[in-house]
């Protein structure tokens, strides 16, 4: 496997992972998750750190009837698919090793 393969697929697995977990963060704002479960609390507490860089930028929008759009989680998952895309694009710039040419062995007629 080249250098290019690996570092491609650790930012495209970290991208993908961070764009779920921060759409999961949009989705139970959105319902209002109950915070008291297990998976929604985690799932609050792994976005905070993928939040970090965000937080503030936008208030949550609240609609009619109490639903929070949290805009700055949007903004952020727009964000981490630009940073892969620019990093996938760096990534493509890395030069290939050149091919290792093995000796060919020619066998005798008999």
């Amino acid at each position: 496997m080249s250098l290019r393969y690996i570092l491609s697929t650790l930012v495209n697995i970290f991208v993908g992972i961070a764009a779920v977990i921060l759409g999961l963060r949009v989705f139970f704002r959105l319902f209002s998750a109950n915070t008291g479960n297990a998976f929604v609390s985690w799932i609050y507490d792994t976005s905070d750190t993928l939040m970090a860089p965000f937080r503030g930028i936008f208030p949550p929008a609240t609609l009619e009837g109490g639903i929070v759009l949290d805009v700055s989680a949007i903004f952020a998952i727009i964000m981490y698919l630009v940073f892969g895309a620019v990093l996938l694009g760096l990534i493509s710039l890395i030069p290939e090793p050149a091919p290792v040419e093995r000796p060919t062995v020619r066998r005798r007629k008999k």
